[in-house]
């Protein structure tokens, strides 16, 4: 079965986004600085190594805000894969691409690995990694967490319930002391239990 998966970067602080994150300015003050890493992603090493991996999923599951600060992906987040935006009213106009709109966070989790095949399901979007992870549907966890504070914007778990989830840390790479700061991350890969 298709492992559904969140893709996040986010400061050490557990921010996702700057303030005042918009579709005029998605990632919020300072916040595109969370994805400075991105730069090293065609080297060989660590954020190579993830950024591969992230790329070569089947499927991707989207919140509704994270799909549309994102310009839509202009129907293609990568290699024509079905994006599946998890939202709560579904939109008069017809999705572009290979999008579909699902309002229901299970249906779009087997809607996603029917789709996905063998392969696994990338998330993207604090909203839907919550309502996942709520229900049971969210595997693994892959924060990307740069070392930074940004001391405010939106956080990835703000709106989860008081209920604990246990976490097996199953990876950690980080990059080269040696690299420059902005480029400095670590890649910590975890399995929901």
């Amino acid at each position: 079965m298709s492992i559904i998966r969140l893709e996040m970067t986010m400061s050490v602080d557990g921010y996702v986004a700057g303030p005042r994150d918009s579709v005029e300015t998605p990632m919020g003050v300072d916040g595109f600085r969370l994805f400075n890493w991105l730069d090293r992603r065609e080297d060989p090493g660590p954020s190579g190594e993830v950024y591969a991996e992230a790329m070569a999923t089947r499927a991707l599951i989207s919140g509704r805000r994270t799909y549309e600060h994102a310009n839509h992906w202009h129907g293609d987040h990568h290699d024509g894969v079905p994006i599946f935006v998890l939202t709560h009213e579904v939109p008069d106009e017809p999705p572009p691409g290979s999008v579909r709109y699902v309002t229901d966070a299970r249906e779009c989790a087997a809607q996603a690995r029917a789709a996905a095949g063998d392969g696994d399901v990338m998330v993207h979007g604090a909203g839907a990694a919550q309502a996942l992870l709520r229900i049971g549907e969210l595997d693994e966890l892959h924060l990307h967490v740069v070392p930074v504070l940004l001391g405010q914007g939106r956080r990835l778990f703000d709106n989860l319930a008081a209920d604990h989830v246990e976490l097996e840390l199953v990876r950690c790479l980080t990059t080269p002391s040696s690299d420059k700061p902005e480029h400095q991350v670590m890649h910590q890969l975890y399995r929901v239990r």
